[in-house]
């Protein structure tokens, strides 16, 4: 069986007897408020901001989703070494890593990937040409303008975390 959750605004974690089918656990972080979702025990974090907008595809057994997606809003994601692929589907751009901490956000115009740790392989949405982000390295994707990796600056690196409580 496959589990699909659309996770709009911010809300407590599904039903109770929706949850009893989930392999995935939901605890709810304040300063600033944000929801963890762990799937597959310790393989994949999402730690999504309040008003983000989750589309999460899991997969039978314990298997952590291959595909999760994010509409609006933001999200930290940790997927630890080893695991499963997960992509991260905005309207905008797709991001797909093994073993790594990064953030992207959705805007209405553009999506923003940032990596903390690891590698990342982002594209736009419907493009097959990719760019790899490294640590501290980021990405504007909007349907305008080309893929263009850059260090982002420590002001700008501050404020994405502090909406994670970091």
């Amino acid at each position: 069986m496959v589990v699909v959750w659309i996770v709009a605004g911010f809300c407590a974690a599904p039903a109770l007897e929706a949850q009893a089918q989930s392999t995935c656990n939901w605890t709810t972080l304040q300063n600033p408020t944000r929801q963890v979702i762990r799937c597959g025990g310790d393989a994949l974090a999402l730690e999504r901001e309040a008003g983000s907008i989750l589309v999460i595809q899991e997969r039978q057994g314990a298997a952590v989703p291959r595909e999760i997606g994010l509409e609006e809003g933001a999200a930290l994601i940790d997927v630890a070494p080893g695991a499963a692929r997960t992509q991260i589907r905005t309207p905008h751009a797709i991001a797909a890593v093994r073993g790594t901490s990064y953030v992207v956000d959705a805007g209405p115009n553009a999506t923003s990937v940032f990596v903390i740790e690891g590698q990342v392989d982002v594209r736009k949405t419907g493009n097959p040409s990719t760019v790899t982000l490294g640590p501290g390295e980021g990405v504007d994707v909007s349907a305008e303008q080309p893929l263009q990796v850059v260090r982002w600056g420590s002001a700008r690196v501050a404020a994405l975390l502090a909406r994670f409580g970091r």
